[in-house]
């Protein structure tokens, strides 16, 4: 996966999407749907009906660029919702896209302020 810019919000759209889509369908989907602007810089995650692809949108400033992930054996996890939104974190992208369950992560050590 490609650098994210620091402060890059990452939203995954809950439910499944019709895969069809190219860049400006998924683009109507960020503005109808997530309610939020294609071309803001943010990254937004879409997932098929049978789990196992998915399609990341990303304005990198000059145009959209499309990601698209096929997993030979497992589903991408996806929440339960049928629609709506989910934020996560760039470990939480980074993991779901190994086909790990980002859900579920946890610290092993508690962080401490050093002052």
């Amino acid at each position: 996966m490609i650098g994210l810019p620091l402060g890059t919000q990452i939203w995954l759209a809950a439910g499944h999407t019709d895969m069809r889509k190219g860049f400006i369908g998924l683009a109507n989907l960020v503005q109808s749907t997530l309610d939020r602007d294609p071309t803001s810089g943010h990254v937004f995650v879409f997932r098929g009906r049978s789990g196992n692809r998915i399609k990341v949108l990303w304005w990198d400033g000059q145009g959209l660029c499309l990601f698209y992930k096929f997993l030979d054996e497992g589903r991408f996890v996806w929440p339960g919702a049928q629609n709506g939104q989910v934020q996560l974190t760039q470990a939480e992208l980074s993991m779901l896209l190994e086909g790990i369950d980002w859900r579920i992560t946890k610290r092993t050590v508690k962080r401490q302020l050093l002052l």
